[in-house]
């Protein structure tokens, strides 16, 4: 069944002048949010700047100072119909009142900090089965920026140091909120060198595709398997699917791990890829001449 609902998973961000958070997911930055990422999840939004948006910060550790930011940054575009929510446990996540603001929402946003929060805290819950009927039946936006973009697939990586990712035990995987299937998302994936998370998470499982998602960037994803990098920095792809071989089940705990022929491709913005054919289109914008 083809999802009605769209996905937005944003990578995070360090550099001045762009969408950047800290740990917790707060936008230190708020130009390129306002003009690139939040002006996309408005847009692709079934009413656009009338929409109805909930912003869920149960990830962060600064959750009441997270949603100011976000009223803030969305009243910019003037956008005003938004809402927090702070959910912190199982029973909130279950409860009428929240499972109600959930239902009128035109768009969700899952802010950053702890992914393992997500999954513990929404996994098997009313708010999660609102969510994933709500995406598969309606044309709702669903966001989510570090933690929550690490979040939005069946797969999740929760923990790995990495600089010693490729050290067998190292990577730490449980399963995600699962709006899209297929895939395991790495967020800041550049700029903290995340590479050998995603090589382990994929060679552990070659028919997953791993997405890194670079600082300032992300993935608008519809029909739940079209896939374009937005923003201004690079989407990592791991492809597995032809790997030859490797000594993942062989080794010891803590010992490093051989894999032979992994595919890598790069995203920048515009680029599509479509999970369904594994296709990577690379998009040629035209040169403007200065003469």
């Amino acid at each position: 069944m083809t999802p009605k609902g769209k996905l937005i998973i944003i990578g995070g961000a360090i550099n001045t002048g762009s969408f950047t958070e800290t740990q917790f997911g707060l936008p230190q930055n708020m130009n390129f949010f306002e003009r690139g990422i939040l002006k996309k999840i408005t847009v692709e939004s079934v009413r656009d700047s009338k929409s109805r948006f909930e912003i869920i910060t149960t990830a962060s550790l600064i959750p009441e100072k997270v949603g100011e930011e976000y009223i803030k940054a969305f009243a910019q575009l003037d956008v005003h119909d938004v809402g927090v929510l702070n959910i912190n446990s199982r029973e909130q996540a279950n409860s009428n009142e929240n499972c109600e603001r959930v239902k009128a929402a035109d768009v969700i946003i899952f802010t950053g900090g702890d992914q393992l929060r997500l999954s513990s805290i929404f996994g098997g819950t009313s708010i999660h089965q609102i969510l994933l009927d709500k995406y598969q039946n309606e044309p709702v936006v669903i966001a989510g920026t570090s933690a929550g973009a690490a979040a939005s697939s069946k797969n999740m990586i929760y923990q790995g140091s990495s600089k010693d990712a490729l050290l067998k035990g190292e990577v730490k995987i449980t399963g995600g909120l699962g709006f899209i299937d297929g895939v395991i998302v790495d967020t800041h994936f550049v700029q903290r060198g995340r590479i050998g998370r995603l090589l382990y998470a994929t060679a552990s499982n070659p028919g997953i595709l791993g997405i890194g998602l670079g600082e300032d960037t992300g993935l608008y994803i519809s029909e739940g398997n079209k896939m374009e990098a937005i923003g201004s920095g690079m989407v990592i792809l791991v492809d597995g699917r032809d790997m030859a071989d490797t000594n993942l089940t062989d080794v010891e705990m803590g010992q490093p791990v051989s894999i032979k022929n992994m595919i890598v491709h790069v995203m920048c913005d515009g680029d599509t890829y479509n999970l369904t054919e594994h296709k990577l289109t690379i998009h040629h914008p035209k040169v403007v001449s200065t003469d």
